[in-house]
C-alpha cells in the first residue's frame, strides 16, 4: 500500500471543518429532513417580496402623475398588457412544472428504495436541488397570480393607480430562474439514481459526522464519580435520533453536576427508558432539559457515527442478494467502508465527552467503539460474500490495509474477520486453486 494511500486515508478527515455544536444544530437537521419547511418560507418570502414589488410600481406611477408625464405612463399601461398574457401563461405552465417535478422525485424515491436500499431515501428527502426547483416553482406560480391582480381595467392614465411593471419584470427573472433549475434539477436527479454517486454522499455525510465528533480521550464511567440520580425518557417511542448537546451542557453546567447518556445515538427508546444518570449533584430541572434529546421514526446522520456504515451494509447486501447478484455494487460499498474505518483508525472511539466553554466535562456521550465499527461495516457482507470471489478479494485487500493503517491495539478484530472469511471459503470452495484466487487481495475485486 503506498505512502500517498495512507496518507490520504488517515486525513480523510482533516478535510471537514469541525465546529462546536449549537444550540440550533439539530432544529437544523430536523427541518433539512423535511419537504415543507423549504416551500413554505419560499411562499411566504415570494409574498413579501410581491408586496415590495407593488410598492415600487405604485411609487412609479404616482412619480409619473405628479411630472403630469401621461404619455409615459400610457407606454407603460401598453407594455403592462403586453405582459399579461405572459403572465398568464406563465401561471398555467407552472402548475405543469411542478406535476413533472413531483413525478420525477417520486420515481426516483421509488427506485432507490428498490434497488438500494430504504435506508438511502433520505438523500433524495435532504437534496437541496429537489428543494430549491420545487420552492422556486411553487413562488413563481404564486407571483404570477399576485401580479394578475395588480393589472388595472381603467385604461385613462389620469385614472391608473398602478402598472404591475416590475413585478412582470420580476415574474419574467423567476421564470428564467425556474428553467436553470429544472435543467440543474434534472442532472442532480439522473445523479442521484447512479449507484457511484448515492454511496459517495453517504460516504461524505460520514465524514461529516466523523468531524464532529468530540475529540477527548475516552471516559470510563468509573471517572465520573457515583451516580446520584437518573432521568427516564417521557416522551413518544422511537429511534434516538440526536441530543442538542449544546442545550444539554448548559443544563449540566448550571447544576455542575456530569450527565452521561446512556442509549447511543440510534437506539429505540421507548417511555420510562433512563435517558441520562447524573453524577456529582442533583439531577438538572425537566424544564432545563426540555428538548435535548430528540426521537423519531428513523435514524439520521446528524450525530449517528454507525448510521452510514449501516447503510452501506445494506446496499451491498442487497447487491449480493440472489434475487440481484450484482457483487461489483457490493465492492463499491467496500470500497467506501473501508475509506471510512481507515479515517477513523487513529480517532478515539466509545465513551467520548463534551466539556463546556471553561474546559469541563458534563456531558458523556457513548458512540459505537472500534469492534462494533468493524463488525457493522463486514460481518453481514462477510457472511454473503463466499462464492463471489470479486468480493472477497476486495475484502481481503480491505482488511490487510486497515491492518496497516490502525493501531496495534484495534488489529484484533479485523484480524479475527480476515480468518473467518478464510475459514468460510475454505468450507464452501471445493478446490484449491478457487480458494486461492477468492481470497488473493485485490482493490479492485477482479477489476
Amino acid at each position: 500500500m503506498s505512502d500517498g494511500l495512507i496518507t490520504g486515508m488517515a486525513g480523510a478527515l482533516d478535510g471537514v471543518k469541525v465546529r462546536r455544536p449549537r444550540v440550533l444544530s439539530p432544529l437544523r437537521e430536523h427541518l433539512r429532513d423535511t419537504m415543507w419547511f423549504a416551500p413554505t418560507a419560499g411562499l411566504v418570502g415570494i409574498m413579501i417580496l410581491w408586496l415590495l414589488a407593488a410598492e415600487l410600481d405604485t411609487q412609479l406611477v404616482d412619480a409619473l402623475r405628479a411630472d403630469e408625464d401621461y404619455d409615459t405612463i400610457k407606454d407603460l399601461i401598453g407594455i403592462a398588457d403586453d405582459a399579461k398574457t405572459v403572465i398568464s401563461t406563465i401561471g398555467s405552465a407552472m402548475m405543469t412544472f411542478i406535476g413533472v417535478v413531483f413525478s420525477i422525485s417520486l420515481v426516483a424515491v421509488q427506485m432507490a428504495s428498490g434497488q438500494f436500499s430504504p435506508r438511502v431515501v433520505r438523500l433524495y428527502v435532504r437534496s437541496r436541488i429537489t428543494k430549491a426547483t420545487l420552492t422556486v416553482f411553487m413562488a413563481t406560480f404564486l407571483f404570477s397570480l399576485l401580479t394578475l391582480t395588480s393589472f388595472d381595467s381603467e385604461q385613462d392614465p389620469r385614472l391608473v393607480t398602478t402598472v404591475p411593471l416590475v413585478e412582470s419584470i420580476v415574474a419574467m427573472v423567476m421564470v428564467l430562474l425556474s428553467l436553470l433549475l429544472f435543467v440543474a434539477y434534472v442532472n442532480g436527479t439522473v445523479r442521484m439514481m447512479r449507484i457511484g454517486f448515492v454511496i459517495d454522499r453517504i460516504a461524505r455525510e460520514s465524514f461529516r459526522v466523523a468531524a464532529k465528533q468530540p475529540t477527548d480521550l475516552p471516559v470510563g464511567t468509573e471517572q465520573l464519580g457515583p451516580e446520584t440520580a437518573r432521568i427516564t425518557h417521557h416522551g413518544r417511542a422511537g429511534v434516538l435520533r440526536d441530543v442538542n448537546i449544546a442545550r444539554t451542557v448548559r443544563a449540566a453546567r448550571r447544576q455542575g453536576v456530569v450527565l452521561r447518556l446512556i442509549p447511543r445515538i440510534g437506539d429505540f427508546v421507548v417511555p420510562g427508558t433512563p435517558v441520562f444518570t447524573v453524577h456529582g449533584g442533583a439531577a438538572p430541572s425537566r424544564r432545563a432539559l426540555g428538548y435535548t434529546v430528540s426521537v423519531g421514526v428513523e435514524r439520521t446522520f446528524h450525530q449517528d457515527l454507525a448510521f452510514g456504515l449501516r447503510q452501506l451494509s445494506d446496499i451491498a447486501l442487497r447487491a449480493l442478494s440472489p434475487a440481484v447478484n450484482d457483487p461489483t455494487t457490493a465492492v463499491q460499498a467496500l470500497d467506501r467502508i473501508v475509506q471510512f474505518l481507515a479515517a477513523i483508525a487513529p480517532h478515539p472511539l466509545g465513551a467520548l465527552g463534551h466539556r463546556d466553554r471553561r474546559g469541563e466535562m458534563r456531558l458523556v456521550q457513548s458512540v459505537p467503539d472500534w469492534t462494533a465499527l468493524v463488525d457493522l461495516g463486514f460481518a453481514e457482507i462477510r457472511g454473503c460474500a463466499v462464492g463471489n470471489p470479486q468480493v472477497t478479494r476486495r475484502m481481503v485487500a480491505g482488511l490487510d490495509d486497515l491492518l496497516l493503517l490502525a493501531p496495534a491495539e484495534r488489529r484484533e478484530p479485523l484480524l479475527r474477520h480476515r480468518e473467518l472469511l478464510a475459514q468460510a471459503v475454505e468450507r464452501s470452495v471445493p478446490e484449491a486453486a478457487d480458494r486461492a484466487f477468492a481470497l488473493l487481495p485485490d482493490r479492485q475485486g477482479i477489476g
